[in-house]
């Protein structure tokens, strides 16, 4: 271990512009799959109430219905590792799009609550299958001085597709006079909102085609000219030998890990690095982060506003996310992982609490839920806040750390199984929504403060910090929680580290 250490701090040529550009244009590309996590998400937020109406549904339906895609997702993510360590990145990807392409078109025409539940699920299949592959693609191609960056791209992508969901799902509602009424083809607004899901799904499917395969799967898979291949187009100048040498070593290092079957560990049966991926997934969602976009209308327009604005409180929201995750994509390589994820802990719980406290201050007017006076603003400025925590924080640097603590033989099946976790998570946060709204909404969002809290506790406790560290040295050892960014490794950064 000692040798490989220091052969990840030896002296090596410089990065050029050029093979940046190539590296981020790969993870970009690579982050499409979070735009369709985020889009098919959150999409259903407009035609929340217009199915509701029209399939005469009950509330724990409704919420049945909107996190019926959060069981396909599970199962996909679950599925994905393996499939993703058996096929490639790439086949997995392609196989996400063509999936979500079907669901989109099959949830716009469904005929009943039955058969559109029945295509989300399948949709949400190949967006668990995407959530997967990107990070682990992303955090195979990245230099480590910009890994945190590009990892965040996950995250990012995640909020771009929840902007434009939200986005087109206000166009339609806006342009028919309301997500119930006709639009095209004798066909509802709310309709057309899934059915427009199907371009995303195609241009992902194009991007998959146009890229290279993970040079470390290739490695993994004994087909190393395939490997050499990928890495001479994407470092021009760099010292192909030598990172061939690398991915090899680490790869040799990790030999008992993959004889053993992997993810087996003396805690409940998995390793604690595993417990700390999962933990992390279900802490991102058990805080209610996707109740704001799953639904954000149905909430503002139970206390009062409009059905136009609050698809507008919806769209400001998401633009919100978008602009706090590229402070968080400029922050975590330069003050670690850790940090940010605290500070966000104490935002989140701070209007969390905000949010239960005012609306414990509403009242029923004509049979309507009300916020009277300041509590009504007040409550926006606390959701508005506490989207801000969470995208700074939680958002994006979850998914960096899950690209970057696994050890590479179980990278893809860890990674599959802790974005199950965070799918379950979300379902489970999505599913119960409705009926504890209906019950009581400060405890509701009581709830979630007492998460953001207890998420603090965590990462203070259990969570490591790898900022600064080779994507090898991060995940064959849980380092000290306190550790700082190595001060050799500033000196002389390695040109792609995997």
């Amino acid at each position: 271990m000692q040798a490989t250490t220091e052969l990840t701090r030896e002296a090596t040529p410089t990065v050029t512009p050029a093979t940046n550009r190539k590296v981020i244009a790969l993870a970009i590309a690579g982050a499409f799959g979070g735009f369709l996590f985020g889009f098919d998400s959150s999409v259903i937020n407009g035609a929340v109430e217009a199915i509701q109406g029209q399939f005469g549904l009950s509330e724990a339906i409704t919420g049945f219905a909107v996190a019926s895609a959060l069981l396909g997702a599970a199962t996909g993510a679950y599925l994905g590792g393996g499939f993703a360590d058996k096929f490639g990145r790439i086949p997995v990807m392609l196989v996400g799009a063509i999936i979500f392409f079907a669901s989109s078109i099959g949830s716009g025409l469904a005929f009943g609550v039955v058969d559109l539940i029945l295509w989300r699920v399948v949709g949400g299949i190949g967006i668990g299958l995407a959530s997967v592959v990107a990070p682990a693609y992303i955090a195979e191609i990245s230099p480590r001085q910009m890994r945190g960056r590009l990892g965040s791209l996950q995250q990012l992508s995640i909020t771009i597709g929840i902007f434009a969901a939200l986005l087109s799902d206000a166009i339609f509602a806006a342009t028919a006079g309301g997500a119930g009424q006709m639009f095209w083809w004798g066909l509802e607004a709310w309709r057309w909102m899934f059915l427009v899901s199907a371009v995303p799904a195609l241009i992902y499917g194009v991007v998959a085609l146009l890229l290279p395969e993970s040079p470390r799967y290739l490695v993994l898979h004994d087909k190393e000219r395939k490997a050499r291949e990928v890495l001479e187009r994407v470092l021009p100048h760099g010292d192909v030998d030598r990172e061939m040498r690398e991915m090899k070593a680490s790869i040799q290092d990790d030999v008992r890990a993959r004889r053993t079957g992997s993810l087996r560990g003396p805690v409940f049966g998995l390793k604690p690095i595993v417990w700390v991926g999962i933990l992390l997934s279900v802490f991102q969602q058990f805080v209610g982060i996707n109740v704001i976009f799953y639904y954000s209308t149905t909430l503002w327009s139970a206390v009062g506003f409009e059905e136009s604005s609050s698809l507008t409180i919806s769209v400001v929201t998401s633009v919100t996310n978008i602009l706090v995750t590229l402070v968080a994509i400029a922050l975590v390589d330069r003050i670690g992982r850790r940090p940010i994820l605290l500070a966000g802990s104490i935002g989140m719980t701070v209007s969390l609490a905000t949010m239960a406290m005012a609306f414990s201050r509403s009242v029923m007017i004509d049979g309507e839920l009300a916020l009277q006076g300041a509590w009504g603003p007040i409550a926006l400025v606390a959701a508005n806040v506490f989207v801000m925590s969470f995208g700074a924080s939680w958002g994006p640097v979850v998914w960096v750390l899950l690209g970057e603590i696994f050890p590479n033989t179980i990278r893809a099946k860890a990674l599959g199984l802790a974005a199950a976790a965070q799918w379950v998570a979300n379902f489970l946060v999505t599913v119960t929504f409705p009926p504890m709204a209906g019950l009581s909404l400060p405890l509701t969002y009581g709830v979630y403060a007492l998460f953001a809290g207890l998420s603090f506790v965590f990462v203070l406790t259990k969570v490591p910090e790898t900022n600064g560290m080779s994507l090898d040295e991060a995940n064959t050892l849980l380092p000290n929680k306190n550790s700082a960014k190595p001060k050799a490794a500033t000196k002389a950064e390695p040109v792609l580290r995997r």
